[in-house]
């Protein structure tokens, strides 16, 4: 490819305001109302931007990994018939370091329970663990398991005794709950916020995830079909 077409990725302001200078002077279409005769929008420096992004992922240059997007962690459960799906990623990375590509981040809390991890490894662990040892003592002082919803307000308590200490979380607890006997599924991040509902999808990830969710999501799949769509993610 010829390499002067991105010239541009070599000057200092690359990626400012500054560097667009192609402007579109009208939209077109007739969906374009009258007001907007005269908007304006910021073109690529080149001399096609129409096909700025397929010449961009044709390149063998380093400018390639413009449009290389990595999706970061992403971690989803959902309610359906026959239960609940939760389906996650494993990778673990610092910004663009990969630290490992087999990590865990479905964490077993009891029999019933099971936690999700997105933002810092070791806080969700560590606090997920705490959380399973709270769930011990819960069913030992009270002779039954704790149900999803007591597990969800237990660790939501702990984790708000800490907002403003720098925790990253980011989790889901999913399980059966042998009071309700049904499936159940919380979120609950650092800050304390617990909610109830029937899909979530954490992680920076979690955008593409609820793209998918949003157009194929349906309460009366089958197994297979649930399965199928948490592996889209």
């Amino acid at each position: 490819m010829d390499s002067d077409k991105f010239e541009f990725l070599e000057k200092s302001d690359f990626g400012l305001a500054s560097s667009f200078k192609y402007f579109s002077s009208k939209l077109e279409g007739e969906i374009a109302p009258k007001e907007f005769d005269n908007f304006k929008f910021a073109y690529a420096p080149i001399k096609d931007p129409s096909t700025f992004g397929d010449q961009i992922k044709a390149s063998e240059g380093r400018e390639k990994e413009i449009m290389d997007h990595l999706k970061g962690t992403t971690t989803l459960a959902f309610e359906f018939q026959g239960g609940i799906i939760v389906a996650v990623d494993s990778r673990a990375s610092i910004g663009s370091f990969v630290g490992s590509d087999s990590v865990r981040k479905i964490l077993e809390i009891n029999d019933y329970l099971l936690g999700t991890m997105a933002g810092g490894a070791a806080d969700c662990q560590f606090w997920e663990r705490v959380l399973g040892m709270e769930c011990r003592l819960y069913e030992l002082r009270n002779g039954q398991k704790p149900s999803v919803a007591t597990a969800s307000r237990i660790l939501g308590n702990i984790v708000y005794r800490y907002r403003g200490y720098g925790l990253s979380m980011g989790t889901m607890v999913a399980g059966w709950d042998p009071v309700l006997d049904s499936p159940q599924l919380y979120y609950i991040d650092d800050d304390g916020t617990r909610v109830k509902g029937k899909l979530f999808s954490v992680g920076s990830g979690s955008p593409y995830a609820y793209g998918v969710l949003d157009s194929q999501y349906k309460y009366d799949m089958t197994k297979e079909q649930a399965i199928e769509l948490g592996m889209k993610q």
